[in-house]
């Protein structure tokens, strides 16, 4: 029973293991550039889910005829 709870965790290994193949496949000098731009993808996504999108601080339309 242990094993089946365990099945969806993860464990130090597989993150260190995560992080050198991310290492290998962009390199030292790309990777903050990667990072800086993962930050800001999960940034926009929280707001959107707060309600504070750049859609939110436009002025409202209106229409006038």
């Amino acid at each position: 029973m242990e094993n089946i709870a365990q099945a969806g965790m993860v464990g130090w290994q597989q993150i260190l293991l995560i992080a050198l193949v991310i290492l290998l496949l962009f390199g030292g000098r790309k990777l903050p550039e990667l990072m800086k731009g993962v930050g800001k993808g999960i940034k926009g996504f929280k707001d959107e889910m707060n309600g504070n999108g750049p859609e939110d601080n436009k002025p409202s339309e209106t229409t006038e005829k």
